[in-house]
């Protein structure tokens, strides 16, 4: 058209190819710079992990660590190897059926109920069932013959404990109006045990079904309170290594990780507290950390207040004795160290109730030094339809009977008592380690772990296996526990322990000397010291645990658990 410019038809050809080519180019680069971006934001992450591990662990604890968690991995493909692996499946599945056989009963006289019965039995039949149930053959507690595991206050006690449960049966603390005795008991067990550890005006505590449960709670509160007031998404908890599993049981939970943290080393006193260098190194990097540490310790060098620590609210120590700590043993006449809310780094407390407060399983209390740290562990759902939705702990509905049975135990048993059965409990503790440290029949072969303060004697031995010693003492029917890293069995005293101590010890003699003699027989065959050990806990604790991949370990424990619920 006249007037009108037109672009060659070779130019413009030429011009969309141009155009066509840059797209690509600019798409390319595109992904090219995300690609980089990605790669860069990877790198960045991972130095700065590397360079948070190196300011807390150090150089020597980062290659530790590196070097341990190689070693685990290799053995680990080791294990999962053709050959080797069939030969593991197979002895775990022997080790686990050798259980199944021990835990499961089975015989013509075994009755199973696996179904509902058609027409409901009478009284007197669920009675004698109940009456043969409990006759089932076990490990005599109620003669002393077990550590720990049932903390019984008493013929009378146990009494009054099945009146309160016959009282409060169908009680249930979710519904206060419905139950208003037990809103009461709960509130006064709680107010009862935060005087015992001379918490503070404003503390606040809450009852819950264990030590495990009060421990997770106090964790969960520690994880929110940090998140809500300082923005933590990645919270880490310094943990001893002789700290409860449950703080592990935490992290699994709620998403707290668990740097690794070391005892004293070897060629140190064995005092087993932790030390406390490295977690002083953890403390000040730059990390959101929940710290588990001693209370004092905290104090002392101001690690609980640090800038960098992103949580002032540790979760509660562990303490087995469970209503022993605070004043008790100072008052039974006891040597004790100070661990109670008097000390300012104790932000929350476990205190199991159910222990050597007497009190029925499924009673712990988990304190706090300030209402507000405890309602960090509330859930609370105000808009559900079904109407406003709030708890304190884990449970909705909670046993009321349980409540009502641990509040006749503190009520019953009183100060006075509590302080007489600590003098009996921690006396003979003392007399087990004294027996075990002074006696030439025990002190040559065996060693005492620590200093034993309250309830728990832990001793090794230093010529033979510890894990042998246990199975011996368990064919003569004891139940005591064994341990690991280090090595060792303790035991933790018990009113009924108090009355066969001294059989415990004249057992262990027997015990320690028929493993001398079998140590020298095998000397004499030319099999060597310390010969392989074919009992329960050398299988669980001498063989598979001191694999560097403990997959093994969780295949029997695993095993063990489906085991509880073989019908």
């Amino acid at each position: 058209m006249p007037g009108s410019s037109r672009m060659p038809v070779s130019l413009r050809n030429t011009f969309t190819v141009k155009k066509g080519g840059s797209s690509s180019q600019l798409l390319a680069l595109n992904i090219d710079l995300f690609r980089n971006l990605v790669f860069f934001l990877f790198l960045l992450r991972w130095t700065r992990k590397g360079l948070l591990k190196l300011k807390g662990r150090g150089i020597f604890g980062t290659f530790a660590d590196t070097y341990i968690a190689i070693r685990r991995t290799a053995y680990g493909l080791f294990l999962h190897a053709p050959g080797v692996r069939s030969q593991v499946q197979k002895q775990v599945s022997e080790a686990i059926t050798k259980l199944q056989t021990k835990l499961v009963p089975s015989g013509p006289g075994v009755t199973r109920y696996l179904t509902l019965p058609k027409e409901g039995w009478t009284y007197e039949t669920v009675l004698k069932e109940l009456e043969n149930l409990a006759a089932m053959d076990h490990t005599r507690w109620e003669d002393g013959f077990v550590s720990g595991a049932v903390y019984h206050g008493g013929d009378d006690l146990m009494k009054l404990q099945t009146e309160a449960f016959g009282k409060f049966t169908v009680a249930n603390p979710i519904h206060p109006d419905v139950f208003p005795g037990v809103r009461k008991m709960e509130a006064e067990v709680v107010s009862m045990v935060l005087a015992m550890f001379n918490a503070p005006a404003g503390a606040a505590g809450v009852s819950t079904s264990g030590g495990t449960e009060s421990i997770l709670m106090a964790c969960l509160s520690a994880r929110q309170k940090a998140y809500s007031e300082r923005g933590v998404t990645e919270p880490e908890m310094i943990l001893p290594e002789t700290g409860h599993t449950a703080f592990r049981k935490a992290g699994s939970y709620f998403g707290i990780k668990s740097p690794p943290s070391s005892l004293p080393s070897p060629n140190l006193p064995r005092g087993y507290k932790i030390r406390l260098t490295p977690h002083k190194q953890q403390h000040r990097a730059p990390r959101r950390l929940i710290p588990q540490l001693p209370a004092r310790n905290n104090r002392r060098h101001n690690l609980a207040l640090q800038a960098r620590c992103k949580t002032q609210n540790p979760p509660p120590r562990r303490l087995l004795p469970g209503i022993l700590p605070s004043p008790v043993p100072r008052k039974a006449g006891f040597e004790t160290e100070l661990f109670d809310f008097r000390l300012k780094g104790v932000t929350s407390i476990s205190c199991d109730t159910h222990k050597y407060g007497f009190a029925p399983k499924g009673n712990s209390t988990v304190l706090y030094r300030t209402a507000s740290l405890r309602a960090y562990q509330y859930f609370i759902s105000p808009d559900w339809s079904g109407g406003v939705y709030a708890s304190p702990s884990i449970a909705g509905s909670r046993p009321g009977a349980l409540i009502a049975g641990c509040w006749a135990s503190l009520m019953n048993t009183g100060e006075v008592g509590y302080i007489d059965s600590c003098a009996k409990i921690v006396g003979a503790a003392k007399k087990i380690a004294e027996a075990i440290a002074e006696n030439p029949a025990l002190n040559v072969d065996l060693e005492i772990l620590g200093k034993p303060l309250v309830s728990v004697v832990a001793f090794t031995s230093k010529t033979l296996n510890i894990y042998d010693i246990a199975d011996a003492m368990s064919a003569k029917g004891w139940h005591l526990n064994s341990l690991q890293d280090p090595p060792a069995i303790h035991v933790a005293v018990t009113l009924p322990i108090v009355k066969v101590w001294e059989k415990l010890i004249t057992d262990l003699e027997a015990v320690v000397e028929g493993e001398k003699e079998k140590e020298r027989v095998r000397i004499v065959e030319g099999k060597g010291a310390k010969g392989k050990s074919m009992g329960d806990s050398a299988a669980l604790y001498g063989v598979a645990g001191s694999l560097p991949n403990k997959s093994v370990v969780v295949e029997l424990a695993s095993g063990f658990l489906d085991t509880l619920y073989k019908a």
